[in-house]
Order: C-alpha cells, then sequence, then structure tokens
C-alpha cells in the first residue's frame, strides 16, 4: 500500500527513489512494482495535462438519456463514446439518465458544434442534459487507500 500511495503522488521515481521512501531496499520494491503492474493494480502511468494552458479548460458534464435501451445499443453507444476525443470519462448511471459524460472543448461555441454534429448524430440518442464547470474546487488523480 506505501508503494501505491507514494506512486498516485509522483509516478516518475526511480525503483531506488521510491525505495528509500517505502524504507525498503531497491530489489523488494522492484519485483512488489511489478507484481502490482502484471496483477492489475496499476493499470498505467500518464502525465496530467493542464488543460487550460491546453485551449481544453471548458468542462462540460453532459447527462444522456436515450431513446431506449437494449445491451446492443448500450454497446454501440459505449463504443462510439471510446472513440471520441473530447469525451474524457463516460459512466453508466443509474436514475433519469443513462450515462454521463465528462467533455473538454476550448469554448461554448465548439461545444454548441460538438453537441450538434458529434452527439447529436449518435443514434437512439434522446436527449441530454449539459452541466457547465464554472470552476474546479477539487480534482484528486488517487484513489484512498
Amino acid at each position: 500500500m506505501q508503494i501505491l500511495r507514494t506512486l498516485q503522488q509522483n509516478a516518475r521515481l526511480t525503483t531506488k527513489e521510491l525505495a528509500s521512501r517505502v524504507s525498503l531496499s531497491s530489489t523488494p520494491v522492484f519485483e512488489r512494482l511489478r507484481r502490482l503492474e502484471n496483477n492489475g493494480y496499476i493499470k498505467k502511468y500518464i502525465a496530467v495535462l493542464d488543460a487550460e494552458k491546453l485551449n481544453q479548460g471548458f468542462i462540460v458534464f453532459c447527462n444522456i438519456k436515450m431513446s431506449r435501451l437494449s445491451r446492443d445499443i448500450a454497446q454501440d453507444f459505449t463504443q462510439i463514446i471510446r472513440n471520441i476525443p473530447e469525451v474524457t470519462e463516460c459512466y453508466n448511471i443509474s436514475g433519469r439518465f443513462d450515462f454521463l459524460l465528462k467533455i473538454h472543448a476550448p469554448n461554448m461555441k465548439y461545444y454548441q458544434e460538438f453537441v450538434l454534429n458529434v452527439l447529436g448524430t449518435i443514434e437512439n440518442l434522446g436527449s441530454l442534459e449539459s452541466t457547465f464547470v464554472m470552476d474546479e474546487i477539487k480534482h484528486d488523480y488517487g484513489i484512498h487507500i
């Protein structure tokens, strides 16, 4: 758990640096790290980018209601969504809506065109409701362990 907590803070640590921070030698840390990767506890290593600096700081949470829903329709929808780069997260949810999307865009005009020309072309999409982020209060990338 110490290895995972430490990596969530800085995944660029060398094995030697990681070992020092968890008070172990490099060999057991290297072996445990490989086991954690092989067993799927660590999915991947990424760089966290600044969306504002990349002109992608307009964030929208978009609730999607399908006009009808079946296993095939849900599978088709999720495959389409996986291939849309503006959608950075997608969840199948319960309640009034079927899916929740997190979308990054440069501005409102871009998002409007995105709704009309991308989301609006998805078969069986019944309705959507957009919520625009005014300020990000907390965004943790790690998992509390």
